[in-house]
């Protein structure tokens, strides 16, 4: 129910409106928003409303059923069923002729000791973001691991909700997959300039629980050099990895090595079986799994026409740029 699945099924009722009865599910309890826009939200400059792309009237209005809060747990490819279970514990099970994964990514959270303590986040969807607003409101002092776009977009949205904030980055200057290092020393400076604090070229040893918390929230963050800095609230902002396991768990190729990710055709039908399509982050597609937006609306796009038996579409790759 995320951007690139939603996405897809828009370009279908374009091409053939009266062709599927649709149902999605989604895991989240809301309907399709932007998730691009989550920064500003953190921000404070939108609110969640403002994000919705799809609210639940569209899909009522498409004749879409939605199973909002209800996430599948298995692919019978036999039987050519979905079963899912929905957050009070409840199963729902749909059949289907044409299946669309679009299960999305997950963020990498590495294997740093104490990551499972309260107060250590991934970024990547509402909740993550309602949890950061929450802690803003309560705590002073926010670690955020990564100086990606996305690790300097949750610095400066905590930034601006108060917090002192600090990012702790493994690499010698920031963004650098973006940026040199002429270009990344000028942007840190303008960003210090506001009050961000920069750790780079560290290594995180381990995360330790906060003294005297019953609940064991996170307290502060040690590097290999032995130094601590205190830390209420850890934002983890160190790549994504595609969702592959409920494809996996059916049946379906997730290849091996180096690219993993449900693994499709040019026309985004997955090379295992042909009734079952795979669009958006947890795709590979000639060996590459994307992560921007562009290319998922260009795999909507295609998959759609393959959706609607036109059968002239080709997804032969995308150019990302910065």
């Amino acid at each position: 129910n995320g951007m690139a699945g939603i996405r897809t099924i828009e370009e279908l009722l374009k091409l053939g409106p009266d062709l599927y009865d649709i149902t999605v599910f989604g895991a989240e309890p809301h309907g399709n928003y932007n998730r691009i826009l989550l920064s500003p939200v953190l921000a404070g400059e939108m609110s969640l409303p403002e994000i919705m792309l799809n609210d639940l009237d569209w899909y009522r209005d498409k004749g879409i059923t939605l199973h909002a809060g209800c996430k599948v747990t298995k692919i019978d490819r036999a039987r050519r069923r979905v079963i899912a279970e929905a957050d009070d514990g409840s199963a729902t099970e749909a059949g289907y002729d044409r299946l669309l994964l679009a299960t999305g990514s997950t963020p990498f959270i590495p294997p740093i000791p104490g990551r499972e303590l309260r107060g250590v986040l991934g970024y990547r969807d509402i909740a993550d973001t309602e949890a950061m607003i929450d802690a803003a409101g309560k705590y002073r002092h926010a670690v955020v691991i990564g100086a990606g776009l996305l690790g300097l977009e949750a610095a400066n949205g905590l930034m601006l909700r108060g917090m002192d904030v600090t990012v702790v980055h493994l690499g010698e200057w920031i963004m650098e997959r973006q940026l040199d290092e002429a270009a990344a020393g000028m942007l840190q400076a303008s960003l210090e300039a506001k009050g961000m604090k920069f750790l780079l070229a560290r290594d995180t040893e381990a995360l330790l629980p906060a003294s005297g918390e019953g609940e064991a929230r996170v307290g502060a963050v040690r590097f290999r050099d032995g130094a601590e800095i205190p830390a209420d609230l850890v934002v983890v902002a160190a790549g994504i990895r595609p969702n592959y396991a409920l494809a996996e768990s059916a049946g379906l190729y997730c290849g091996s090595g180096r690219v993993r990710g449900i693994h499709v055709s040019d026309t985004l039908q997955t090379v295992t079986d042909p009734r079952v399509y795979a669009v958006g982050e947890c795709v590979a597609h000639r060996g590459v799994a994307y992560g921007l937006v562009a290319p998922l609306f260009e795999q909507g796009k295609v998959c759609a026409n393959h959706l609607a038996n036109l059968g002239i579409g080709r997804y032969e790759g995308s150019v990302t740029s910065t």
